[in-house]
């Protein structure tokens, strides 16, 4: 129907189009645009021409990690050990 249904609240309405200006030329892609976590869930993909075909495809978006927090432990002594840590959230 060359639309797509963007679900109730979902906030996607600025951030989904086609990827072709046609989606009727046998490209009805979407492309998702700056991706958040809440866009986490099932996206069905619904083509009619002289039948229905359906696809779904689950997505599933992760938070990037906090940047990590790094210390060394031990003396900066050429030849002896030291020991790096990092720990991120």
């Amino acid at each position: 129907d060359h639309h797509v249904n963007y679900g109730s609240g979902s906030g996607l309405q600025d951030r989904v189009a086609f990827v072709q200006n046609d989606p009727s030329q046998y490209d009805a892609s979407i492309r998702l645009a700056d991706l958040q976590v809440s866009d986490t869930g099932t996206y069905q993909c619904r083509v009619k021409k002289n039948t229905v075909a359906v696809h779904e495809v689950i997505v599933t978006v992760q938070e990037k990690p906090a940047n990590p927090q790094c210390w060394t432990e031990g003396e900066l002594i050429e030849g002896s050990s030291i020991l790096l840590r990092c720990y991120s959230r």
